[in-house]
């Protein structure tokens, strides 16, 4: 157990990080994760609100579903990165990192100013917050339905449901890369039981180190690391990050929002690059590419990656993750019962550089060969996803 924003928070549970990690992309994982912040914003202004300081448009957010987001500054760097929720009509549950917490709230407090009739409020004692992932987490989480329904399928859908007693909200998200993934907002006094009647169902207990590894594997950005300053102190710009894509609205009819002019720098650039024009490369120098070590050892966060012998970019996030060795059943993706480990790590790489290309990263005074990959997991096919490895 260690301190955590203020929380008390298990690194890992008996079984281990290992185990919780392959137990998560074979079975179920289930995370406490109610350390995380959470805002409920309603009232008249709260649509122009947060259209104004969120970088998605949450105008296009249709009732019962979420959207991933990020809170942007004006020179186009994350604040934090967070979820948008939109369970009730004209009410909205924007949740951010524990880390985050307070300085997400005065920001959003001090922009709240200006919109007449905005309602703020810190629900983050009132709810308890588990997140139930992986193949098997439907089936155990619907045994648990008194009333109401599990989302309808695709990922972002809300729901509301009573489980065990208690008004539930369910969301399919999640922070692991599993195509089947569950988010539960319950009543704080109702966390226990239905914590316990998860685990009684197959559940499997996950703690901070294999939440890391998971999403790590996945390739999902961690504020701090991937979002915020890189190695050399530098802000690092939202787009430098693929999945910050999926979070950020262009459209003309978006209007005005916080750091709107930089961002559209950003992804001018990226489109650049896509026709092999390179003139962007002041807006956006680096970008975050997934690293598959070749050779044995373990990057981890500020390592600095070369080649040729020049410092191309660092290392944001990097650790040992295990994986399923898996076979193919026609279309289908069979998990085996064996694994195996690999080290995997993101990293803020030279724009010019792009998958396939080889490179080293040192780590104190060896070079690993690693290579640039378009990603570790793959997830866009069939309930499970599976470790994608260099020779494929």
């Amino acid at each position: 157990m260690v301190d955590f924003a203020g929380w008390s928070m298990p690194i890992q549970y008996p079984a281990g990080i290992l185990a919780e990690h392959l137990a998560t992309r074979k079975a179920c994982g289930l995370f406490d994760v109610s350390h995380m912040g959470r805002f409920g914003i309603r009232g008249a202004g709260a649509l122009p609100f947060l259209r104004r300081v969120l970088t998605n448009d949450v105008a296009a957010l249709p009732l019962g579903c979420s959207h991933y987001t990020i809170l942007a500054d004006e020179a186009g760097g994350a604040i934090d990165d967070a979820y948008l929720y939109r369970f009730v009509d004209h009410e909205y549950l924007l949740v951010v990192n524990a880390a985050n917490k307070d300085k997400d709230w005065a920001h959003l407090e001090e922009h709240a100013d200006g919109f007449a009739d905005v309602v703020m409020e810190d629900l983050t004692p009132e709810y308890a917050m588990l997140a139930v992932q992986g193949p098997a987490s439907e089936v155990i989480l619907s045994g648990l339905v008194e009333d109401g329904a599990l989302p309808e399928p695709g990922r972002n859908h809300l729901s509301r449901a009573r489980l065990c007693g208690a008004e539930v909200r369910v969301a399919r998200t999640g922070y692991t890369g599993e195509p089947v993934c569950f988010e539960l907002f319950l009543p704080a006094e109702a966390g226990d039981g239905i914590w316990d009647a998860l685990v009684s169902r197959g559940a499997e207990p996950v703690g901070l180190g294999a939440r890391d590894t998971l999403r790590l594997e996945a390739g999902l950005p961690l504020y701090g690391h991937e979002f915020g300053t890189d190695p050399e102190g530098r802000p690092i710009p939202i787009l430098a990050c693929p999945a910050a894509r999926f979070g950020v609205n262009l459209d003309e009819s978006r209007g005005d929002f916080a750091g709107r002019a930089a961002l559209a720098r950003q992804m001018r650039a990226l489109e650049g690059f896509r026709r092999g024009d390179m003139s962007g490369l002041e807006v956006l120098p680096r970008r975050m590419r997934p690293l598959t070590l070749l050779d044995r050892g373990v990057t981890r966060a500020g390592d600095v990656v070369v080649r040729d012998e020049c410092v191309v970019g660092y290392v944001t996030s990097g650790t040992m993750v295990p994986y399923w060795h898996y076979r193919r059943d026609h279309e289908q993706v069979v998990l085996e019962d064996t694994h195996g480990l690999r080290a995997v790590a993101l990293a803020l790489i030279d724009s010019r550089m792009g998958p396939d290309e080889r490179v080293h990263v040192r780590v104190r005074n060896r070079l690993i060969e690693a290579m640039i990959v378009r990603r570790n997991l793959e997830n866009r096919n069939g309930p499970v996803s599976y470790a994608v490895l260099p020779d494929e």
